[in-house]
C-alpha cells in the first residue's frame, strides 16, 4: 500500500509569473506536516492537500517485489475535482520504500524496471524474496541489531514503540522488513514529482 499526499496548487490569475514556493518538511509521530509560504507581494497560491492510499497491484500479503502502479486516474479524478485550469500538481510519497516517477504505463516495461531495479539492489540474502541474492546483506536488514543508537531508540518510543520493554522490542523487531534494497531503490528514484 503506497500513501501518497497530492498537493494541487492554482496560482492567483493575476500573477504574471510563478511565485516560487517553499514547502518545509517535517517529521512527528511518522507523519509529513506541510506548511506552503509565498511571496504576499505577488499573491498567495491555493493550495489543495488530499492524502490518497494506493493500494498494490500484486494480490496477497505485502511482498518484497516491485509494483509499478499507475496514479493518472488518481490524479486526473482529483484535478478534475478541483476545477484547476493553471498550476502544479506535486505528488509525494510518504513512505520511504515508494518512490514516484513519470514513465510510460506498459505492461513490458513495468517488467523490464522491476529486474533492472532488482539488478541494482537485489534483496538481502535473508530475504523471503524469490530474488533474494546470495552474498548480498545490508545492515538495515540486521533487525536484531537494532536500533543502534539513542536517536534511532528515540525515533521508536516517538511512534509507539516501547522498545525499553524487551518483550515489546522483541515485537517492533519481528514486524520490521527486511526491505535495505528497497530503501535504497526508493532513493535512486526518489520520492515526488511535480507537473
Amino acid at each position: 500500500i503506497m500513501r501518497l499526499l497530492i498537493i494541487l496548487t492554482i496560482w492567483n490569475p493575476s500573477t504574471a509569473f510563478l511565485a516560487p514556493t517553499r514547502v518545509e518538511f517535517g517529521r512527528r509521530k511518522g507523519m509529513v506536516e506541510l506548511a506552503a509560504t509565498t511571496s504576499s507581494a505577488i499573491g498567495a497560491p491555493v493550495c489543495e492537500y488530499k492524502q490518497v492510499t494506493i493500494p498494490t497491484s500484486q494480490p496477497g500479503p505485502p511482498q518484497q517485489a516491485i509494483s509499478v502502479e499507475d496514479l493518472t486516474p488518481v490524479i486526473n479524478q482529483y484535478l478534475g475535482e478541483s476545477g484547476m485550469k493553471q498550476g502544479t500538481v506535486t505528488v509525494i510519497s510518504r513512505h520511504t520504500t515508494t518512490a514516484i516517477t513519470i514513465n510510460e504505463r506498459e505492461s513490458r516495461l513495468a517488467k523490464d524496471m522491476a529486474r533492472y531495479f532488482l539488478q541494482l539492489a537485489p534483496p538481502d540474502e535473508r530475504s523471503s524474496s524469490a530474488e533474494a541474492k546470495d552474498g548480498v546483506k545490508y545492515f538495515h536488514n540486521d533487525i536484531d541489531e537494532r536500533p543502534e543508537s539513542e536517536e534511532e531508540a528515540e525515533r521508536c518510543r516517538e511512534n509507539g514503540w516501547d522498545i525499553d520493554d524487551p518483550s515489546k522490542l522483541q515485537a517492533w523487531r519481528d514486524q520490521e522488513p527486511i526491505n535495505a534494497h528497497s530503501h535504497l531503490l526508493s532513493m535512486l528514484l526518489g520520492s515526488s514529482e511535480s507537473i
